[in-house]
């Protein structure tokens, strides 16, 4: 999984939405991998859970928790509670190359990657886009989830 961040409301309940029913296709036996990001990695967390599947969660960095919003430690701690593996990498901070380099590592494990992704540019290195990129690059199938009416901030 990779996808944006921040995303409004609305945009939030139509990838909700969107994600519960492509993964609806891939039945109880579905594996999720994330690093539970606020956003869009919530969001897949949550709907892998709620099907009955399993979730791996990537840990970038040691610092991972802390640099995330707030707001968001308690989801985050709620979904790694409940996650079946944890892959910690070994970078002490939480900086763009950790984040790609989870990013590959979930490439490297997984069948297909989920992208919830606007079709536009990285804001910085890391992002979505990239991700895209790198999974493309090493042949692995991508499904992009961006509904009619999803917006960025």
């Amino acid at each position: 999984m990779t996808g944006h961040r921040g995303l409004p409301q609305q945009t939030t309940e139509l990838v909700q939405h969107a994600l519960r029913v492509e993964l609806g296709k891939y039945g109880d036996s579905l594996i999720g991998l994330s690093c539970i990001a606020d956003g869009a990695d919530t969001l897949f967390a949550r709907a892998v859970l709620d099907q009955g599947g399993s979730l791996i969660v990537i840990v970038p960095a040691a610092n991972y928790r802390e640099k995330l919003p707030e707001e968001h430690h308690a989801d985050y701690d709620e979904l790694f509670s409940r996650a079946s593996e944890i892959i910690r990498l070994d970078f002490p901070d939480s900086t763009s190359e950790s984040h790609m380099t989870a990013s590959v590592k979930m490439i490297e494990l997984a069948d297909r990657l989920v992208a919830v992704w606007d079709g536009k540019p990285a804001r910085g290195y890391g992002g979505t886009a990239d991700v895209v990129d790198a999974a493309r690059e090493r042949d692995l199938p991508v499904t992009v989830i961006w509904p009619d009416g999803a917006e960025r901030d």
